[in-house]
């Protein structure tokens, strides 16, 4: 029997050898896949913290009429582009090797690593260089992620799955805040280094995995479902699509939403992914197997892990705002480093889900799954309601309780829940299994992204243009500039404290006025706290909102991670 045919007794024999001085291949596989699933979750974040320096790299004002189109790209085309595509590479890893997929993926994100660090063009066209090879990096990022939990479950056995697999999500959420500060620390260097810092250890690692790792899952060849491939994969980038573009301004208006290509992308989206259910039902071998859902395990801990990422996907951008755009300032930190500081203040988060993750992953494989998976999510929610009455200004000892409170709920909750949904499959269908756990994963983190901008923009829609005019007439800004700042769409308001940049500043130097200013009416506009006192009222009260939307689904998640039941599945290899 072939290596890529390996039977179940063979996988599990493979997995007791593990344990044996010579035995070392599962430990190998943890290894490698750790360092992917780092490296992939990593470059979603560290390329966040860097967009100011990659912008001024390539001349190109990314808050210019016209231009946040790209700012919303390069923010969630890596995210959009996961989402749809894990899916697939999961079916595609059972038909024809799941270490063959992942190791082809490795080698797919080397080498779009690389070609990002070259980008020979300035202005839009230096941009959408960025944004196509970032969508090359995201499919080489998805057969990795699609694949690496299957490799792991495959190598180890059901009583060591939940460390193992503990530790490889816990390195993915790690690589997503440690981002942040690599971000901030490799762009006072060169904005490139955000590219290079993949490309040795990608190097290495494509050459590592194809020498060492190798097939001990069961294979199931089959058809390629074509049809539900095209219908899930277009009508689910509609729908994400239509989300990113409905964050967009439109036609003077804050929000997008009731662009007529907007309302076509989602209604046209929910109709394909409609139809691909369907499709689904009736092909003999679906590329979304829909008869998982019967397993009580695989429903419930999908369904719970996408309502986690629902309620925390866009926890990242909420944070970095309000650290970047308010906190900071107040404390007199100047704009432009606050990229790299607001990394540094959100360590707490990183290092509770770090501690909870491995711990939680390795008392769930002797105590089970349900109640680790459980109490993590209560914890999360928790955290939120902590998060939803601090105020603005908040003494930062308690933000960094309340933040490594969420980090960890969430590493409480995600390796038991990983563990519960592989454990729940037959062998043969990991790869599927793994890539629709990453699908609900990613698509709660796209859809959070989407909400709570959405519900930021609108609490800053209703009051800041009128306050913001206000004040900026208080300080002797003439009247008819005053107001045509106050119209602009706040999302400019936000990307600016994104990008590290000051806000007021950067809306005033275009029309010649600070020039014209007294030198206190300057200082003051653009200091420390005028744009912080203005916008506090407004997004604390969206915060107030997201923060308790999150709460919510958090207890829902707890609810819903309680209902796979006190039995814990035996291995179905």
């Amino acid at each position: 029997m072939s290596a890529g045919t390996t039977s179940g007794a063979e996988a599990c024999a493979d997995g007791a050898e593990g344990m044996t001085p010579g035995g070392r291949y599962r430990w190998i596989a943890l290894a490698n896949t750790t360092a992917a699933m780092f490296m992939s979750a990593l470059d979603g974040s560290i390329v966040l913290i860097s967009l100011p320096a990659i912008f001024r790299g390539i001349d190109l004002n990314p808050l210019a009429p016209g231009n946040v189109g790209y700012l919303l790209w390069m923010i969630m085309g890596y995210r959009l582009v996961q989402a749809v595509f894990v899916v697939t590479v999961g079916r595609l890893g059972d038909m024809f090797g799941r270490v063959r997929i992942y190791n082809a993926g490795f080698a797919v994100f080397t080498v779009a690593s690389i070609l990002l660090s070259f980008d020979p063009f300035h202005g839009p066209g230096g941009a959408m260089w960025l944004i196509g090879w970032r969508v090359l990096q995201a499919l080489g990022g998805s057969m990795l992620m699609a694949n690496s939990a299957a490799i792991l479950t495959d190598a180890f056995p059901a009583d060591r799955r939940g460390f193992a697999l503990g530790i490889n999500q816990i390195a993915g959420l790690a690589g997503q805040f440690i981002g942040l500060v690599a971000g901030g620390l490799l762009t006072i260097w060169d904005w490139r280094a955000v590219f290079w810092v993949n490309v040795p250890v990608g190097v290495f690692a494509t050459i590592w995995a194809y020498r060492n790792l190798r097939e001990t899952g069961v294979r199931r060849p089959g058809r390629i479902d074509w049809w539900g491939n095209v219908t899930f994969a277009v009508g689910l980038s509609a729908v994400l699509i239509g989300i990113t573009e409905g964050i967009h301004p439109y036609r003077g208006q804050a929000m997008g939403w009731n662009n007529p290509v907007v309302i076509a992308e989602m209604v046209g989206g929910a109709v394909l992914l409609v139809a691909f259910i369907v499709i689904e039902t009736r092909v003999a071998e679906p590329m979304f197997q829909l008869g998982l859902f019967k397993i009580r395990e695989f429903a419930a801990g999908n369904i719970a892990g996408f309502l986690t990422r629902l309620a925390q996907g866009g926890l990242q951008f909420v944070l970095i705002i309000w650290l970047q755009g308010i906190w900071l300032p107040l404390h007199g930190y100047d704009y432009s480093k606050t990229p790299l500081w607001a990394g540094i203040f959100l360590l707490p988060l990183t290092v509770g889900f770090l501690v909870a993750g491995p711990v939680s992953g390795t008392l769930s494989d002797r105590f089970g799954s349900r109640r680790f998976a459980t109490a993590g999510a209560l914890v999360f929610a928790v955290s939120f309601v902590g998060l939803m009455l601090l105020p603005i200004d908040f003494p930062y000892w308690l933000f960094a309780i309340l933040v490594a409170l969420n980090g960890v709920g969430v590493g409480m909750f995600s390796s038991p829940n990983s563990s519960s949904i592989m454990s729940s499959v037959p062998a043969a269908q990991r790869g599927a299994a793994s890539g629709m756990r990453s699908t609900f994963q990613n698509t709660g983190t796209s859809l959070s992204i989407g909400v709570f901008f959405s519900l930021m923009i609108a609490g800053l829609a209703g009051s800041l243009p009128h306050t913001l005019t206000a004040g900026l007439e208080t300080h002797g800004v003439p009247t008819g500039v005053a107001q045509q700042i106050g119209a602009l769409p706040p999302v400019s308001s936000l990307f600016a404290a994104i990008l590290g940049v000051n806000p007021i500043r950067e809306l005033l130097q275009p029309t010649g006025v600070l020039g014209h200013l007294t030198p206190a009416n300057e200082a003051a506009l653009t200091g420390h706290t005028f744009f912080p006192s203005i916008v506090s009222g407004p997004f604390h009260q969206g915060l107030i909102v997201v923060f308790g939307v999150s709460a919510v689904l958090g207890l829902i998640a707890a609810l819903a991670s309680l209902s796979r039941g006190s039995r814990e599945s035996d291995e179905r290899g």
